[in-house]
């Protein structure tokens, strides 16, 4: 019988995708599966939806509920980590709201850029106590990690816990192919591609669909054409405000679609945000302060949801696009699967650092995941990678050493904020978000002042 512990069970939305795609499996239909989060209201919600979607499919599998992690994950075999360390309230807030001050505009927030580090340098301490207690409660299990910054996480947890089997997983690649599909009316079913690079910054190195005699085309040059026409991107149905033109732009200039949305994209490349040029954030769409609005429309949402749940006698389950279940099912049953993700470079992505996070197309068996190599990447995307790849190398740095000089060095070199402010301006601004988080910041970082 399959153990799955869900560390940050509070995010109850990603449990009903996560959780309701694995008891579709029926090697996981038996699953003992272990919630765990600090928020009891929530873990509770959560319990709640999963106990009703069992009852739905009326499978054999098990749940409950911990606040403990260690008991949470005792014997696990798979351990899905969800958790958003300070949350929404004050931890994002801050993220944006101090670097206004100093004219900082962001847009999400949460990968790269001063807010990614914070949140890296909040995140990634739990993540090690969470490894060093998998060491001791289930050695042999698979982290499958969804937390931002994934490539900061992913290198952190490699650098410090070598030995602990990990997977970042986000839904980008597949998502965007979903995009691209719906832009060129093309059966997703129908598209073949390779990506890689590293997590939001991975392009597709090759984008085809089948043709009726069974060969397939490159989608690159309508790509282009329908660009260039104004015919696509098409409006997005899921929010008005991001109608995704930076990452068309990004190709007509680099060759290559990039695998992360532009709202996201726009903070990455000191190109689309700029104090003073109002017309570049008209022009290429790019919503500013996304991810609080986002978050406050999340929060809505949820509270009308969990309502309607409460009073469902059951709850029905929907598949999503996330890859943990074919993870689990393919270790599980020894079917081979195909997926993206996450994983420290040994020499998967030659042309970039050593321990870097890598995102490339990994196979899934019973020997579990195993990543392919990707060796020709277009030197033009290697070398903007590169600058994503810096400022995460010295987050990761800074954790390590515990050195604050790090985190300032990080933020210099961080395309957006290097392009807006400088160096003074980037110390005093780190300054401010270290004394502002406070308490949710490592223990060396609230001990140790400016110099």
């Amino acid at each position: 019988m399959t153990r799955i512990a869900f560390i940050g069970a509070g995010s109850t939305v990603f449990v009903q995708n996560l959780i309701g795609d694995a008891l579709c499996q029926p090697a996981l239909a038996d699953a003992q599966i272990a919630l765990m989060d600090i928020d009891p209201k929530r873990l509770a919600e959560s319990a709640m939806v999963v106990g009703k979607m069992i009852a739905a499919l009326g499978v054999a599998a098990t749940v409950s509920t911990h606040t403990d992690q260690r008991q949470a994950i005792a014997g696990a075999d798979f351990v899905i980590v969800a958790f958003q360390i300070g949350g929404y309230k004050p931890c994002t807030v801050t993220d944006f709201e101090v670097p206004k001050t100093y004219g900082l505009r962001q847009t999400i927030a949460d990968t790269l850029g001063v807010g990614g580090i914070m949140r890296g340098l909040r995140t990634v301490p739990h993540l090690w106590a969470l490894a060093e207690a998998m060491r001791e409660m289930c050695p042999e299990a698979l982290m499958l990690q969804y937390v931002n910054p994934m490539a900061i996480n992913t290198w952190a947890l490699g650098a410090k816990y070598p030995d602990i089997k990990q997977v970042g997983l986000c839904h980008s690649v597949q998502g965007t192919a979903a995009e691209l599909a719906r832009d060129l009316d093309i059966p997703v079913g129908d598209l073949r591609y390779t990506a890689a690079g590293i997590n939001h910054m991975a392009f597709f190195l090759n984008f085809e669909a089948k043709t009726a005699d069974g060969s397939y085309r490159d989608l690159y040059p309508a790509l282009h054409d329908g660009y260039r026409a104004g015919r696509i991107p098409k409006p997005s149905g899921w929010n008005p405000r991001c109608p995704n033109k930076v990452r068309y732009e990004v190709m007509t200039h680099l060759g290559y679609f990039v695998t992360e949305s532009s709202e996201h994209f726009a903070e990455y490349v000191p190109w689309f945000i700029k104090a003073g040029r109002s017309d570049l954030i008209e022009t290429f769409g790019i919503p500013l302060d996304e991810y609080p609005m986002r978050c406050e429309e999340q929060i809505a949402k949820w509270e009308r949801q969990a309502a309607a749940l409460r009073d469902a006698a059951t709850v029905a389950v929907k598949p999503s696009h996330e890859y943990a279940a074919t993870i689990m099912n393919s270790m599980v049953t020894g079917t081979p699967s195909v997926i993206y993700g996450n994983i420290p470079n040994r020499g998967y992505i030659p042309q970039l650092p050593s321990g870097a996070a890598v995102e490339v197309p990994v196979l899934v068996d019973a020997n579990g995941v195993q990543p392919t190599c990707v060796t020709d990447i277009p030197p033009q995307l290697v070398a903007l990678m590169r600058t994503n790849v810096n400022v995460q190398e010295l987050t990761v740095a800074a954790l390590m050493t515990e050195n604050r000089e790090h985190i300032y060095h990080a933020a210099g070199l961080d395309p957006h904020t290097a392009a807006e402010l400088d160096l003074r301006q980037i110390r005093s601004l780190v300054d401010d978000l270290i004394v502002a988080h406070g308490a949710w910041l490592p223990a060396w970082l609230q001990t140790r002042r400016a110099a």
